[in-house]
């Protein structure tokens, strides 16, 4: 049997439910790894999900005492929701992009065998990333503690006026702000729902929380850039059907004077990504920096 890389002995697999198609990809997975003496366990819901036997079967609480790495292979939203529940144990992450976009699972999923196959015999970057934990305070109590990789959101209901929210950071007043809501942002989320809301793409590397308004009232409501030190309060003043997610699971019927105080977390994630991968790579293909408007060619 072939000897593994000492850093990588145990491997867990996680992997998208209701991909049609995906066991064939994820059997080819288990045999590689397997083949090249790795020891192999499934997510819990990975695992009901394919109901393939013969293989070990962890929570993430087991995933995080006995991986070496997680394997994940889904779309982006399959990455955070992993990635959440691993971030207290560390466990590195490799993302196969089964999705669409795939700003996180960035392995192709055409030649996954052959970037596996260096990935785990040592050769690759591994790139550190931070998060965001809230807690959700009525009357002094706290009623809901989230995590986040991407963003929270605090937004108003599709059928409710404008929400107006008190915001404070490090204890300073900011703005009293009318808007659809407020998104308040990693740089991984930097890409994601902020940059549609007109928020700036912040590098991975930088310490920065960003927040940026949902469609707000005042023209002069923009996103700001705070240090990754800020801790940042969201008070509901008035509104209806006003909720919180973190990466969009929902902490809904939000109340009058209640609270979100949001910091970074002192967890982050760790991905591992193949040795030739570029962050500027990824913004240029998955933002099609790289397109020509119709009739337009490069310069020359």
């Amino acid at each position: 049997m072939p000897a593994t890389h000492a850093m990588f002995q145990t491997i867990a697999l996680v992997v998208r439910q209701n991909t049609d198609g995906i066991e064939e990809s994820v059997d080819s997975v288990i045999d590689f790894l397997q083949r090249a003496g790795h020891s192999v366990v499934l997510e819990e819901q990975t695992a009901a999900h394919l109901g393939r036997h013969g293989v070990e079967v962890l929570n993430a609480a087991g995933i995080g005492a006995r991986a070496d790495a997680a394997i994940v292979m889904g779309g982006d939203g399959t990455m955070l929701g992993i990635a959440r529940q691993l971030a207290p144990y560390d466990v590195p992450l490799i993302g196969i992009n089964q999705g669409r976009l795939g700003f996180m699972t960035d392995i192709p999923l055409d030649n996954m065998l052959d970037v596996l196959a260096k990935i785990l015999g040592g050769s690759y970057k591994a790139e550190r990333r931070s998060l965001l934990e809230g807690s959700v305070l009525r009357d002094g109590e706290v009623i809901h503690v989230g995590m986040a990789v991407n963003d929270v959101v605090v937004a108003r209901g599709a059928g409710a006026g404008m929400a107006e929210l008190r915001v404070e950071v490090d204890g300073h007043f900011m703005y009293n702000q009318r808007s659809d809501g407020l998104i308040i942002a990693t740089p991984t989320g930097s890409t994601a729902y902020a940059l549609s809301a007109g928020g700036p793409l912040l590098h991975p590397s930088l310490g920065g929380i960003v927040l940026v308004p949902i469609a707000p009232h005042a023209l002069s409501n923009r996103p700001i850039v705070l240090p990754e030190s800020s801790e940042i309060v969201v008070e509901i003043v008035r509104g209806r059907d006003i909720s919180v997610n973190f990466d969009m699971q929902t902490f809904a019927s939000l109340a009058a004077q209640d609270r979100i105080v949001i910091r970074r977390s002192p967890h982050t994630i760790s991905f591992l990504h193949p040795h030739d991968w570029s962050y500027y790579n990824t913004l240029r293909e998955k933002l099609h920096w790289n397109e020509y408007p119709s009739g337009e060619g490069k310069l020359s």
